[in-house]
């Protein structure tokens, strides 16, 4: 498939001169921008049509020979005099000042990369670890969090004169400078300025001309019940300052949980574990436990056998942000006695002795499958 004119798609005259050239690549850029069309496959390939336009347009030498023998002339198609490969972005041009200008259209305000450009202080995580208890029923504590805060000296200008930064002089505010490297015009840093675009002259003594200080305050933290290990509450604004009075960032403050000596969480659930006698399980027994909230009536019914668990409905940890509790799962463990008085052995005998008659032996089916386990 044949390639549109470059001067059609900028949408100019053959002789249209550097400046129009110029005027018409940065209203179609702004147009067809990916960023402006996030998705659109269409308007993707303009913007790369557009470009692919103005590097050879822009460039004299390359415009010569495309006025001359079309796209031949500049995609090495072997025309005489033609650059022998490397497509239209392989020349020297510097486009850097247009997609400047167009991404400050394009994001607020055209302004460069100059020191009056405002940043948005960084977020910071503070770590902060509870007790069990208070995962459960919320808790509220006074921390001391170190932060980056404007400077109080130079009111955050850092100059002692307040005056602030003033344009750099080695990359006149832009932030970047650039240099010629073979065909290719590379941008780096400034090394003046760090890439800000502005220094400071006249530092103050405070903040060494950085703006901003470290300082230790305090916040008033509250977590709610039914927090869990890893949940994160946010104070926004409670951040890092920001640079040439830029907005502040937030603050995270993470949470973890230590551990309980009886109970275990699982979700919304509480687990724990009970020993009761022989004689409990056998016939049933209802006596209290001390639970997370206060004493809870526990239920064994008649014949519970060892590891059973029973359920209390509502005694567990509350549902955070929300209404409801968990449910406490209490898990029985049958305990043998490790010492019996020739009294309680005769009658533990005697016990067995009855209940030979009514234990049923294994079925047969069982029995086999027994064989085969430990065969």
């Amino acid at each position: 498939m044949s390639k549109a004119d470059y001067y059609e798609v900028l949408g100019v005259e053959r002789g249209a001169s550097d400046q129009e050239l110029k005027s018409a690549y940065r209203k179609q850029a702004l147009k067809y921008h990916p960023d402006r069309n996030p998705g659109d496959q269409a308007a993707e390939e303009k913007f790369k049509e557009a470009s692919e336009a103005y590097q050879v347009l822009s460039d004299s030498d390359k415009r010569a020979a495309y006025d001359r023998y079309g796209h031949a002339g500049v995609n090495g198609g072997g025309a005489p005099g033609g650059f022998g490969g490397g497509g239209p972005f392989a020349g020297g041009v510097d486009i850097g000042d247009i997609f400047g200008e167009m991404f400050g259209e394009m994001f607020g305000g055209g302004a460069r990369a100059g020191g009056s450009r405002q940043q948005r202080g960084d977020d910071l995580r503070f770590d902060m670890t509870i007790n069990f208890e208070d995962a459960i029923f919320g808790v509220e504590t006074e921390v001391k969090i170190r932060r980056m805060e404007s400077c109080g000296t130079c009111k955050g200008s850092g100059s002692a004169s307040g005056r602030g930064p003033s344009v750099c002089p080695q990359c006149q505010g832009r932030g970047q400078v650039r240099f010629q490297q073979g065909f290719f015009t590379v941008a780096r840093n400034c090394g003046a300025c760090g890439g800000t675009g502005a220094v400071v002259t006249d530092p103050c003594p405070t903040c060494r001309g950085e703006a901003r200080v470290t300082n230790e305050f305090k916040l008033n933290v509250k977590v709610p019940p039914g927090v869990e290990s890893g949940t994160r509450i946010r104070y926004g604004g409670e951040g890092d300052a920001g640079r040439n009075g830029g907005p502040k960032g937030d603050l995270y403050v993470v949470l973890s949980i230590r551990s309980h000596d009886f109970f275990e969480r699982h979700g919304n659930d509480l687990y724990c574990v009970i020993p009761i006698s022989f004689p409990q399980a056998a016939l049933g027994d209802e006596f209290e436990i001390e639970g997370i909230d206060g004493p809870v009536e526990v239920k064994i019914p008649e014949g519970s056998q060892s590891g059973r668990e029973l359920r209390v409905r509502g005694r567990g940890v509350p549902v955070l942000n929300s209404r409801g509790k968990g449910d406490l799962i209490v898990k029985i463990v049958i305990e043998v006695p490790r010492k019996l008085s020739h009294v309680q052995k005769e009658l533990v005998r005697q016990l067995g002795d009855t209940l030979k008659a009514d234990n049923k032996p294994a079925s047969p089916g069982l029995l086999e499958k027994m064989k085969d386990l430990f065969s």
